[in-house]
């Protein structure tokens, strides 16, 4: 081990507190740890695997038999994890014979009697050392800085918990996504409602991006837990199905909230189902006739300002094909004569925008972020999450974003009677320009389509994150119905001349 590595000292007063521990620590693993269990026999390093491991499962039931024969028990869990006991190791080198390496490659190793395996195991590793204590366990963790760092992450989400009536909750995890946030199911101990709690720690700054900001401060995305508290309590002013925030550390970024279900818009099959997504449009169309402050308190000392959908902000986003879809379909970056064309042809459709309809926009208004509601009525029907990052800007952006949902194909005539629909509904509203707004839609939708064609490449080739590229074809698909506008007619050419494909 290194000097560089930390050490935190826990007293586990009984079972159930060393199987907490275990809950929080399967939160805390990832790929590639290794996390070495030490102590006398009896010490409860097989009571901690075995909790660990039925966390990670999500199953109180989970077989976990010991490996002392076998030496190594390995789990296909949502982070493969082999168990390793070393105590009938005859040598330090059999280890490379139990697939050790290639098991930490792909997933987490724990292992008892670390002690055996001499100087074979990773010097980068989470060791933990458990030893009696009166009547209850002394839990010793070192580990380093960045392991460190996950352990203290998820143990300050637990003190969280405890100090907000959840002491003794089960947690499990429940999801992650691109940016930084997971989420947590929450089921008190005493029984009850669970609740979702949201692990927000706040945005690094990364590289200055634009006039020497980052690529979230240009484009506006949300930097603490602020503003989701802020638009979660305006919409619910307004009737609509946002989460209720029962309790916030701003200053932590943990937040525990309501829970509004786990039914999606989807099928088994992941296609779109046409009634919720109409339901979705109708929710959608009735939010754009309402009037949103942009101003809204949050705290007695805190209000949060929506930020407007800006002319920097548009164009940063719509640079994303430019810098890293292009380079990657062709092979080779821009020239600056194409370079300069497509700044010139964003700049003057954003121009076009001016006078737009604007009110509030939620951003990322699709499928992975609505949640059916079968008992409700209405509005009710749809649950709203993940719109911390929402705008003052077009209204046509957000029906962009349902009706050519990056995640899931919508099938032409779906697409028709979503757009349909929503039409249907706003004509009843006196003064809706319907053709002003078809023009600034196609816009938008070009805007959203080039940033994904873009993002998908950056998440692969920058952040190691291929699994988005599967979303390129339905993008660019989705980008060439936004060039059937005559207004896009510049940018539909731009993309001829310079050889991206299926547009």
């Amino acid at each position: 081990m290194t000097a560089a590595n930390t050490s935190i000292s826990l007293f586990l007063a009984d079972d159930a507190a060393t199987t907490r521990l275990g809950e929080d620590l399967a939160l805390a693993l990832k790929a590639g740890d290794c996390l070495a269990l030490s102590g006398d026999l009896g010490a409860g390093k097989s009571s901690l695997a075995r909790a660990l491991l039925r966390a990670m499962a999500d199953d109180a039931e989970l077989d976990v038999p010991s490996p002392t024969f076998t030496l190594v028990q390995t789990y296909e869990l949502r982070i493969p994890v082999s168990h390793f006991d070393l105590y009938r190791l005859g040598d330090p080198s059999e280890l490379d014979e139990l697939g050790f390496d290639e098991a930490l490659q792909t997933g987490v190793c724990l292992v008892e009697w670390p002690e055996m395996a001499g100087g074979e195991l990773p010097r980068e590793r989470i060791d933990l050392k458990l030893e009696h204590e009166g009547e209850g366990r002394r839990a010793t963790i070192t580990a380093p800085a960045k392991q460190f760092a996950r352990i203290q992450r998820v143990l300050a989400i637990r003190a969280f918990l405890d100090a907000h009536g959840y002491a003794g909750a089960k947690r499990r995890f429940l999801t992650g996504d691109a940016s930084l946030r997971a989420y947590e199911s929450i089921h008190p101990s005493g029984g009850g409602k669970r609740v979702i709690l949201m692990d927000w720690p706040r945005l690094p700054e990364g590289p200055a991006v634009l006039d020497g900001k980052p690529y979230p401060k240009v484009a506006h995305l949300a930097w603490d837990a602020y503003p989701f508290v802020a638009i979660a309590n305006v919409l619910r002013e307004n009737g609509f199905a946002a989460p209720e925030i029962f309790a916030a550390d701003y200053d932590q970024g943990i937040l525990l909230i309501e829970d509004l279900g786990t039914d999606g818009v989807l099928d088994a099959a992941g296609k779109p189902i046409a009634d919720r997504y109409r339901a979705s449009v109708a929710c959608l169309a009735h939010l754009h006739s309402l009037d949103i402050p942009q101003d809204i308190p949050v705290t007695p000392d805190h209000v949060h300002h929506i930020p407007d959908f800006d002319r920097t902000a548009m164009a940063m986003e719509a640079r994303l094909l430019l810098d890293w879809h292009l380079p990657w379909k062709r092979g080779a970056p821009a020239t600056d004569e194409e370079r300069a064309d497509y700044l010139a042809i964003w700049n003057g459709l954003i121009d076009e925008l001016d006078d737009a309809e604007k009110n509030l926009l939620l951003r990322d208004f699709h499928s992975p972020n609505i949640i059916w509601r079968a008992k409700e009525k209405g509005i009710q029907r749809i649950g709203l999450i993940d719109f911390q990052d929402a705008m003052i800007g077009p209204t046509a952006y957000d029906l962009a974003s349902i009706v050519q949902d990056a995640r899931v194909t919508v099938e032409r005539d779906l697409q028709d009677q979503l757009m349909a629909d929503y039409l249907s509904f706003r004509r009843v509203e006196g003064g809706f320009d319907e053709a002003k707004f078809l023009k600034s839609w196609a816009i938008m939708s070009a805007q959203r389509n080039c940033k994904l064609a873009g993002l998908w490449v950056r998440l692969l080739q920058r952040d190691g994150k291929p699994g988005y590229m599967k979303h390129m074809p339905r993008t660019l698909a989705y980008l060439a119905i936004a060039f059937e506008h005559e207004t896009l007619a510049p940018l539909r050419e731009w993309c001829a001349r310079t050889g991206i494909g299926g547009v």
